[in-house]
């Protein structure tokens, strides 16, 4: 590019702060040095950064969109170890909070933006596109990392195990520049590129393995424009997972775009002016046509499989007798040894009673044994999932309280289906604010019971009003006794399958809350073990335990149409349990 055509003086330096406080560091291009009212957001991968992408952003020629590119947590300019994070996810939002920050800053709407990956970023952006189900215009993927290939037997196992052995384990890459592009001058430029580093963490090559798997196999919930630019001799990533992936998308706008003899450096290679020229013309293409928005009210994109649970597996099938017999090792064996299986087969896995249990997060058992299982019951996936969303929960409300408390004097709160309401009582121990109030209904008077001894317990009897009270009946909701600023409904509609009566419950709170009220409400957009728990275990009236996973997509609808408008979620780093706040 001549220097005349390049952007590159109208570059500008920033920072954000991300949802734990972290300071990051990108880059902005606006044309013409004027803020555009469309943006085009770049995600570059693993060791890399920013600066990289500017040969990209010339090329791309984008006269009337603005650009934006970060620096990864651990890379470039911005802070912390080198490649390193806690944990994937926690990169994944970061992305969520760029592009909140980009919008508010810029006053650029989502659905005004396209976002751009390479290699891990394509990860990461696709990651985002599933869990937070953003109406943007479209995504472009360059290389995705869904499977690193490692070349040595075992490798993820053995890493799994390097990990257990030393938590903040490193490896470095051994990918070597000329392996990466045919462009010899690109090549040295990376090898001599002080920014880039070779390291990652253990932690961060294990956790993207897992979230790729995840947004791989649940694809069909992604419903965004999407291209992939695949690399045709790509030494670094597995192509079988890019064709996977592009095959389970629901997006009626698809492209796989594969470049043969490519390196996986696809926007550095030496004939990169190609890709480039594709994703030039799909961006235009995508802020050119209006998106289409599937609905969802009606069937969902997940409601097959919960229906296919409800069928009793035939006689000829080896799950029906593999399931029979675990069901009867948890009941007979587990549920004599383990005290949280005890409580799950008496009360139901999905009471309040258990998840009080699974808060409290202490293994019980009859001898060494039971509490051994007892500890792997409560470490599974479901558990920790519902530890983090509980955690969630305490910060939504808690930034709620903050919201309405610069209007009101007084906050009440009101969950529909509360059991003990644990998350409740800890945010208003903590707050230690005599001007909060909450009422906590539930249909599970056991649950009710240890709620009022857990209110008394932390001297929040007189401030906690406990009431049997049906989540599904809008009238029994509209009839409290006290308003409501804030209403939360947790863990309940993902375990049952028929919209309308959603939608009934939500037209119920919409109506009870005032002009200004807030709705906190969760979803659960996938599971591991869903086959598994619905052929094993019972919920609280003693039938077959039958989740109803529902995207985030799905469910942002749902409150949609009742006149909500979603503003901000929460995720647990195995992607399956969300936390959002919508205002009415």
């Amino acid at each position: 590019m001549t220097a005349k055509n390049s952007l590159k003086k109208h570059e500008v330096e920033h920072t954000f702060t991300t949802f734990d406080e972290s300071e990051l560091f990108y880059r902005a291009w606006h044309p013409g040095g004027t803020v555009k009212s469309k943006a085009l957001v770049l995600f570059h991968g693993g060791h890399e950064h920013s600066g990289r992408f500017q040969d990209l952003v010339d090329r791309l020629a984008l006269r009337n969109i603005s650009v934006f590119a970060w620096d990864a947590r651990g890379h470039g300019q911005s802070p912390g170890r080198r490649g390193y994070a806690d944990h994937y996810m926690d990169v994944v939002r970061d992305v969520d909070a760029f592009i909140h920050h980009i919008s508010n800053t810029y006053d650029i709407p989502r659905e005004e933006m396209v976002v751009m990956g390479h290699s891990v970023g394509s990860v990461t952006v696709a990651t985002w596109l599933h869990d937070y189900a953003p109406n943007i215009r479209g995504v472009v993927l360059g290389s995705p990392a869904f499977n690193v290939k490692l070349y040595v037997p075992l490798a993820y196992p053995a890493l799994r195990l390097w990990q257990l052995i030393k938590a903040d384990a490193f490896v470095s890459s051994y990918v070597k520049p000329h392996m990466l592009t045919h462009d010899k001058e690109e090549a040295e430029q990376r090898l001599n590129d002080p920014l880039i580093s070779p390291d990652i963490a253990v932690r961060v090559l294990t956790s993207l393995y897992d979230t790729a798997n995840r947004v791989v196999a649940d694809a069909h919930t992604i419903t965004a424009p999407v291209l992939v630019l695949s690399a045709g001799k790509d030494w670094v990533v597995k192509r079988g997972v890019q064709e996977k992936f592009i095959e389970n998308l629901a997006s009626s706008n698809k492209e796989l775009s594969v470049y043969p003899g490519f390196f996986h450096e696809i926007y550095h290679e030496a004939e990169r002016e190609r890709p480039i020229a594709r994703a030039q013309a799909f961006i235009k293409a995508c802020f050119a046509t209006e998106r289409d928005r599937i609905d969802l009210l009606e069937q969902g994109e997940n409601r097959a499989k919960y229906e296919s649970l409800l069928q009793e597996l035939p006689a000829t099938s080896w799950k029906k007798y593999y399931f029979a017999a675990t069901a009867f090792a948890l009941k007979h064996i587990g549920g004599r040894l383990s005290k949280g299986m005890q409580v799950g087969w008496k009360y139901g896995f999905d009471s309040g009673s258990m998840l009080n249990y699974v808060y409290k997060n202490k293994a019980h058992g009859l001898t060494p044994i039971g509490k051994f299982i007892d500890r792997l019951y409560l470490d599974s996936a479901g558990w920790a999932g519902i530890r983090q969303r509980g955690d969630n929960l305490q910060q939504a409300l808690t930034e709620s309280i903050a919201v309405l408390k610069k209007a009101h004097k007084q906050v009440h709160i009101m969950d529909v289906a509360a059991g003990p309401g644990r998350y409740v009582l800890n945010v208003l121990e903590t707050l230690n604010d005599d001007s909060l109030s909450a009422t906590c209904r539930d249909r599970d008077e056991a649950g009710l019971a240890e709620g009022r001894e857990l209110a008394a317990s932390k001297g929040l009897d007189q401030h906690v009003t406990y009431l049997t009270g049906d989540a599904f009946d809008p009238e029994s909701i509209k009839n409290t006794p006290q308003q409501p600023q804030i209403i939360i409904v947790s863990g309940l509609y993902e375990l049952f399958t028929d919209n309308r009566m959603i939608l009934n419950s939500l037209q119920g709170i919409y109506d009870r809350l005032p002009e200004d009220g807030i709705l906190i409400y969760t979803n659960q957009p996938w599971h591991p073990q869903l086959e598994l728990i619905a052929r094993t275990m019972v919920n609280r009236d003693q039938e077959p335990w039958i989740m109803r996973p529902r995207s985030q997509n799905e469910m942002n609808q749902l409150v949609e149409h009742v006149g909500f408008k979603p503003q901000k979620m929460w995720i647990d780093d195995a992607g399956i349990f969300t936390v959002s706040i919508a205002h009415k």
